[in-house]
C-alpha cells in the first residue's frame, strides 16, 4: 500500500478522511507544525501529503516551505475553502500542490489521490478489498460469553479490529456457537445465572474436541475468595471487569502466540 501523511487538526473532518483513506492506503496523522512534520516526513517517507486547511489562520506556513523546498518530488493535496487556502496561493503555482475545495466528497479525494499517485482507482479498490478479505480470513476467532448485553457490545467493539468476534449470552448458547465454529480463545463471564462460568468451563473440558480451547475468565467480583475459586479451575487467565482494552489484547496475544 502507498503511504499518505495526513496533516491537520484532529477534528471530525480529518477523522472521517482518515477512516476513508485508511481502507486503501497506509495513513499516518500529523499535527500542523513544521517541526513535527519534518520529523514525520523522515519516519513515514510518504508517497503523498494531504493538508487539511480547517483553521488555516493559525497553521504553521513554514510547513509549505519545507514541503516545496525539501520534498518537491512528493505531491501535496490541500483540502479547504477558497478563503482557507487564500494564504497559500503562491504555492499552488507549483505543480506539486493542488487544492480541493470544501465541502468535498470522499470519492473526489480518492480520485485526486489516485491521479496524483498515477494509480488506477478501480485496481486500488479491488486490491484493498482482496487484502481485507484475506485479513478477515486470517483473524483469530474470539468467543465472548456474558449474560449482559452491554458488556457483550463493549467487548465486541473493543476486540473486532483485531479478531473475528462471536458472542453468546449464556453457557448453552456458547456451546452451540463452539460447535458451529471453533474459536481460538473464549472470554467467559464467571458470574452468570443458571449456567455460570464454572459449569460452562466444565462442559467445554468434557468435550474432546473443545477441551483444549484456552478460556479466560471475566469476573466483576474482586475479593480473595472469588479469585481463588477462579484460579482453582486453572483457566488460561482471568480479568477483572471492566477489562482494559490494551491489557486484555496483550493477554490474549500472549495466550494465542506463546513465545
Amino acid at each position: 500500500m502507498r503511504k499518505i501523511l495526513l496533516i491537520g487538526k484532529l477534528n471530525s473532518v480529518v477523522k472521517e478522511t482518515n477512516a476513508f483513506l485508511s481502507q486503501f492506503f497506509h495513513v499516518q496523522l500529523c499535527s500542523e507544525n513544521a517541526g513535527v512534520l519534518e520529523g514525520m516526513m523522515k519516519i513515514v517517507n510518504p508517497d503523498l501529503v494531504i493538508v487539511s486547511l480547517i483553521g488555516a489562520y493559525d497553521i504553521d506556513t513554514s510547513m509549505f516551505f519545507l514541503l516545496s523546498d525539501q520534498y518537491a518530488h512528493i505531491p501535496v493535496l490541500t483540502i479547504g475553502t477558497k478563503e482557507e487556502c487564500s494564504s497559500f496561493l503562491k504555492y499552488y503555482e507549483e505543480s506539486q500542490f493542488e487544492n480541493l475545495v470544501r465541502p468535498v466528497e470522499n470519492t473526489v479525494i480518492m480520485n485526486a489521490v489516485c491521479r496524483r499517485l498515477g494509480l488506477d482507482k478501480l485496481k486500488v479498490e479491488q486490491e484493498a478489498a482482496a487484502e481485507k478479505k484475506t485479513e478477515i480470513g486470517n483473524k483469530k476467532r474470539i468467543l465472548v460469553v456474558d449474560d449482559n448485553g452491554t458488556t457483550l457490545r463493549t467487548m465486541k467493539a473493543m476486540l473486532e479490529d483485531h479478531y473475528e468476534v462471536a458472542i453468546a449470552i449464556s453457557g448453552a448458547q456458547a456451546m452451540t456457537s463452539i460447535g458451529k465454529k471453533r474459536p481460538d480463545l473464549i472470554l467467559l463471564d464467571y458470574e452468570m445465572p443458571v449456567c455460570d462460568g464454572r459449569m460452562t468451563l466444565e462442559m467445554i473440558r468434557a468435550d474432546e474436541e473443545m477441551k483444549d480451547i484456552p478460556v479466560v475468565f471475566l469476573t466483576a467480583v474482586n475479593d480473595r475468595a472469588n479469585i481463588e475459586a477462579v484460579l482453582k479451575l486453572k483457566p488460561a487467565g482471568y480479568f477483572l471487569k471492566p477489562a482494559v482494552k490494551d491489557k486484555l489484547i496483550a493477554e490474549i496475544e500472549k495466550i494465542l502466540n506463546p513465545v
